[in-house]
């Protein structure tokens, strides 16, 4: 159904894609798997008209093809799903997903016509969205859900999926894969870029795998092994790392929350964090645990309640209180909260520094490139250079200039809300093995995931939310999927 041939992709400073050839065959979901940075969201691209290959052809059913543009590429029957969300967020769902080819009648958009096509496409993944809400009230796993859905509407042949699941929750995730097994009963060629092994072995009927923009294997995936396909993406084994900061005991109490509560989200939220501790927060998508972490952070001006450094209350509400405390907050979505994406990877990572690199009013830009240096090395994010815009990295090396932001700023108290969202298992190796260097050397850690071995593989102690209010806490000896499961849906 679809040849590579000799792909080659430059970007400035940097070859995304070397010489890659391989083929998928028609009706078969196709994994795609590498490091961050290793070219596998730009050879999606390249396929679905976002991009044009500097060398080698592209072949579609036996003929060569050049898509020039996405409608072009529509146009031959391909769609592809981003992993960076890509829509208008203060238009309707309906608008969005419409925005193509906007039905009209009389010159004028007909908008029952655009709701009625707009439920439909949802109704075929099983998303029930309101199709009048503004996309920018939607949650980040609900976003997605429409994006898959405008994908799967378009009729096309060939859809390329690029970690489709990074922001779903465990129940949609699972309506995903139905939606993949039918599709490929129908005979649709899926391309599925994703960073979980369970995922795609799950899944997929033929794995390739790139390194450095290079091409590495091609086979069926029941020839292979994780293990085995983990070595070829990093070009080494991954040993196993079972956290130091657990071989000692916590020390003091750095923060604690009391009767924390935002009218409509959560409430009675209790926790506390000590020095050297990292503490998790589990829950299914909707229970309440990014709105807690930007309460704490001053984020939320409904918020009530009381958060405490060291014994000593933050005046409510102020996120100039909470940094002044030492408290940093990686939130949960990277693109909108966490970067300013048209700065280079330098200038994010001062940026909540700054304080301490301005004189006179100036930035010591001295100064400014030995630190980011520093973290950026810390984090190895690869990049050509700190001076690249942080729009061109990959979402995995993003996710580490998130994190470098707040280390740089040296935070004794650090909330990560999803640490390794878009993150390759390596990657996610060594953000594990930073965030246990965090611990310990005496900081206190909240981390937020949905992901339950991360949590279980990571904290000393997991709290489980559940509709807004606490559900439970577990110790380390108590830890296990299942007990976690049935705290997160009430059984």
């Amino acid at each position: 159904m679809i040849e590579f041939k000799g792909i080659t992709k430059r970007f400035p400073g940097v070859v995304a894609l070397n010489d890659v050839s391989f083929s998928i065959s028609r009706g078969s979901c196709h994994a795609l798997i590498g490091e961050n940075g290793a070219g596998k969201s730009t050879l999606g691209k390249i396929l679905a008209g976002v991009h044009r290959a500097d060398e080698g052809t592209l072949h579609l059913d036996g003929q060569p093809v050049a898509p020039a543009t996405p409608v072009a590429a529509r146009e031959l029957g391909i769609a592809m799903v981003h992993q960076e969300l890509a829509f208008c967020p203060n238009l309707t769902v309906a608008e969005n997903l419409c925005l193509g080819e906007l039905p009209r009648r009389a010159g004028w958009v007909d908008r029952t016509a655009m709701r009625a096509r707009a439920r439909a496409l949802l109704a075929a993944v099983g998303a029930d969205l309101d199709v009048d809400a503004p996309m920018e009230t939607l949650s980040t796993g609900r976003e997605q859900l429409a994006q898959i859905a405008a994908a799967v509407g378009t009729g096309a042949r060939v859809i390329v999926m690029d970690e489709p699941t990074s922001s779903l929750s465990a129940g949609e995730t699972q309506e995903l894969f139905r939606l993949i097994r039918e599709l490929k009963v129908r005979g649709i060629t899926l391309i599925y870029v994703s960073h979980r092994m369970e995922e795609l072995f799950a899944l997929c009927d033929a794995i390739t795998v790139l390194r450095d923009g290079r091409h590495v294997s091609t086979g069926p995936i029941r020839a292979t092994d994780p293990q085995r396909v983990i070595a070829q993406m990093i070009g080494r084994e991954l040993g196993v790392h079972r956290p130091r900061h657990l071989e000692r005991p916590p020390g003091a109490e750095r923060l604690r929350i009391e009767g924390l509560a935002s009218p409509g989200r959560f409430q009675d939220i209790a926790l506390s964090v000590r020095s050297g501790e990292i503490v998790g927060l589990a829950g299914l998508v909707g229970a309440g645990r990014s709105e807690v972490a930007q309460a704490i952070f001053g984020l939320d001006p409904a918020a009530e309640g009381r958060v405490l450094v060291d014994g000593r209350p933050l005046p409510a509400r102020s996120i100039a209180a909470a940094l002044e405390a030492g408290i940093g907050l990686v939130p949960e979505d990277r693109k909108r909260q966490g970067l300013v994406l048209s700065l280079n990877c330098r200038e994010n990572i001062s940026l909540a520094a700054l304080p301490r690199l301005t004189r006179g009013g100036w930035v010591r830009r001295g100064m400014e490139r030995a630190l980011a240096s520093r973290y950026a090395s810390r984090l190895r994010v690869k990049a050509p250079s700190l001076e690249v815009v942080t729009a061109g990295l990959s979402g995995g090396n993003q996710q580490k200039l998130a994190l470098a932001k707040w280390l740089a700023r040296d935070c004794d108290i650090l909330i990560v809300d999803e640490p390794t969202r878009g993150v390759d298992v390596g990657a996610k190796a060594e953000i594990y093995q930073l965030l246990d260097e965090l611990a310990s050397e005496g900081k206190a850690l909240l981390v937020i995931s949905s992901e339950l071995p991360e949590l279980i593989g990571l904290c000393g102690r997991i709290l489980v939310m559940r509709a807004g209010r606490l559900a439970g806490a577990l110790p380390r000896a108590e830890f296990s999927e299942a007990a976690l499961l049935r705290l997160m849906a009430g059984v």
